[in-house]
């Protein structure tokens, strides 16, 4: 048991939910501040903080949980549209629930779970992909696949070769 937690510790995914959870800090506290404090509407707060915890969030992502997967320019541009499309998914969650009565709170607890189910995947497959490694572009390397697909084993007995 001690092997699979400590396994899972160091998994991205684990890394990725810590990071998430302190960005939803950040996140929520500039949104509270803007609302609460300084009067903002609240589709505006909820931007703001949402965008405020960007490069928090980002940087954490990138060199912590994915490793400095994928290059920092391309990452940026891909995060940037997820980071688009995620901001108007949360205002109009957190603005449903304030709508419902259940408050803005509830509506940025309940977008941060639904944006994180597919961040993960996203953050990991392509905005921090991991690089294969390549011994020589233009040749495979011997014994192993030019592929993704699992090597086939020849044997004396084989009918190739």
């Amino acid at each position: 048991m001690k092997a699979f937690i400590g396994k899972f510790m160091a998994s991205s995914l684990f890394k990725f939910l810590v990071v998430g959870g302190l960005s939803f800090l950040v996140d929520l506290g500039l949104l509270a501040l803007c609302f609460q404090v300084f009067g903002w509407p609240l589709w505006l707060a909820t931007g703001a903080g949402f965008w405020g915890s960007f490069f928090f969030n980002y940087f954490l992502q990138r060199h912590f949980a994915f490793n400095g997967g994928g290059t920092a320019l391309g990452g940026v541009l891909r995060y940037s549209v997820l980071l688009a499309f995620n901001t108007v998914a949360v205002m109009g969650i957190v603005e449903l629930f304030q709508f419902l009565g259940a408050g803005y709170v509830v509506g940025k607890v309940v977008a941060t779970i639904v944006t994180m189910g597919w961040n993960y995947f996203i953050y990991k497959h392509w905005i921090f992909p991991q690089q294969k490694q390549v011994k020589n572009a233009t040749e495979p390397i011997h014994g192993e696949p030019d592929s993704d697909l699992p090597a086939q084993k020849l044997t004396p007995n084989s009918s190739e070769g």
